[in-house]
């Protein structure tokens, strides 16, 4: 394969990535992406003078590489879409559509993303979206957002249904785009840096903290010492125990039984308590900065998260066993919103959406980070695709993640205290640098490349709903209206991950 092969992590000098004619790039990825243990983690733009340098990475889930390749193409070029081999890439092309004005040809869905303040085509605005129609005298369509209930984020979706029954979903996003990636090019210190990433997804704060606080270090050439990397893999994995406690009381909350939204609930919160204890915020801001570990993790947190975790795990293995053979939830749960295995391999679905269609893709296990090599990770996965196996897996999860959390909190225990001084730290010159971490919700990706003073000059984040929203779509057709919210809440998908 014509492409600079690397490992999770790596900083490489731009130069030493391949150059191809956009031919051989298109070729190079279809050719590679037929192997189902590649998947695209990233394909973004990178703006010159009078043209645009196309970057794809590629991550080989079998050999633990990242493939990253590059073309240049001229502003707003008209190019044969990838797309029209490979359907995972449909929504890379269309951002580079929105963003920068390259049209695909024989792309099959080219659409609007997120609506940038500066997109290329300034005529496309929401009030306008295409949304694809079905005609038929039986059939009616159902609006639902951007504005909903309670504190959830905006979003639209629009169903086509014959009946109850949903023949097509769009979900159309786009209404609070941040901005996130052009902010971490106009603010120029590393806190604002490291307060926007964190800020990614508000409910991912160390998966996506830990991106940026480890590419800034690959971008630097600093290691972190052993208990960081500890402390931020237990980080991640209370973060994980936490959001799957709180999605399964969400859960049990749409299908009406109370017992198990009340439990779930109230267990949530000693998790996220504990965490403010750490370092303050009970989401995990401000726990992870690059360098350095801001808030030490002491033999009497240790001591205390053990005990938090002996009271959580008695009552959270009594109420999911009794939550999964309650036969009102089996009903609403089993066989409802199925994404088949073939359905997510076609759209690259990543993380838990993935894993629950026996799609073992997992960043964790496949380019392993941190402290994950030590605890020798397998990944967890069920085959049915459908509301209860996304169940399941946050089932089994927490569990693994209780085992995980009470070792590294035992390591860390009888390691010694350390100075937790800030190195100096200075990104190298025209660098490119990539790095993957397992949120609780999939795989993230940040990249950066670095100009020839050494200032980040693009940086480009994906999170995993980014993948994962086709997911949804596919998974209601079939069902009952009626079914939507808990096909929804089963993947938790984040509007502003994906709006950035």
């Amino acid at each position: 394969m014509k492409a600079l092969s690397v490992k999770n992590g790596a900083c490489v000098a731009l130069i030493d990535i391949p150059l191809l004619s956009y031919d051989d790039f298109y070729a190079e990825i279809v050719e590679a992406l037929s192997d189902i243990n590649l998947h695209c983690v990233n394909y973004f733009a990178y703006p010159q003078s009078d043209s645009l340098r196309l970057y794809a990475c590629l991550a080989d889930d079998a050999q633990g590489d990242i493939h990253i390749l590059s073309c240049e193409v001229k502003k707003e070029a008209q190019l044969p879409a990838i797309s029209a081999k490979v359907h995972a890439m449909e929504r890379f092309e269309r951002e580079l559509n929105e963003n920068h004005g390259l049209r695909f040809l024989d792309h099959p869905w080219m659409k609007p993303v997120r609506y940038a303040h500066d997109r290329a085509d300034k005529t496309q605005v929401m009030d306008n979206y295409p949304f694809y129609s079905i005609k038929g005298e039986n059939l009616h369509e159902v609006g639902v957002g951007p504005i909903h209930a309670g504190i959830i984020e905006p979003g639209h979706f629009r169903f086509i249904c014959d009946g109850e029954k949903v023949l097509h979903l769009e979900i159309h996003l786009g209404y609070q785009h941040r901005d996130v990636e052009k902010l971490m090019l106009q603010k120029d210190k590393l806190i604002q840096r490291s307060l926007l990433a964190e800020s990614t997804a508000g409910d991912t704060a160390v998966g996506h903290g830990t991106a940026f606080a480890m590419l800034w270090e690959s971008l630097c050439g600093v290691e972190v010492s052993k208990r960081t990397q500890l402390e931020r893999t237990l980080a991640a994995e209370i973060e994980r125990i936490a959001i799957h406690t709180g999605d399964l009381s969400a859960l049990c909350g749409d299908v009406a039984y109370q017992l198990g939204n009340a439990v779930f609930g109230r267990l949530r919160t000693p998790i996220i308590n504990f965490m403010q204890e750490w370092c303050g915020n009970r989401l995990g801001k401000g726990c992870i900065r690059p360098g350095h570990s801001p808030y030490v993790f002491t033999p009497a947190l240790a001591d205390r998260l053990q005990v938090v975790l002996q009271a959580y795990e008695r009552d959270y293995l009594e109420m999911i066993a009794k939550t999964l053979t309650m036969p009102s939830v089996l009903a609403r749960f089993e066989r409802t919103g199925v994404l088949s295995r073939e359905q997510a391999v076609e759209i690259g679905a990543v993380g838990m959406a993935a894993r629950a269609s026996e799609l073992a893709r997992d960043i964790r296990s496949s380019h392993p980070y941190l402290a994950y090599p030590l605890l020798h990770h397998e990944s967890i996965t069920r085959r049915h695709g459908d509301v209860y196996s996304r169940t399941q897996i946050r089932r089994y999860e927490i569990v693994q993640s209780m085992t995980y959390a009470r070792q590294l909190a035992q390591q860390l225990k009888n390691m010694p205290l350390e100075d937790n001084a800030r190195p100096e730290m200075k990104p190298q010159a025209n660098c490119f640098s990539i790095m993957l971490t397992e949120g609780w919700r999939g795989e993230i990706c940040h990249c950066a490349i670095t100009d020839a003073e050494g200032k980040l000059a693009c940086y480009k984040i994906k999170d995993p709903s980014f993948h994962n929203w086709m997911a949804l779509a596919l998974a209601v057709r079939g069902n009952e209206i009626s079914d939507f919210p808990i096909c929804n809440k089963s993947f938790n998908l984040s509007y502003c991950g994906h709006d950035l």
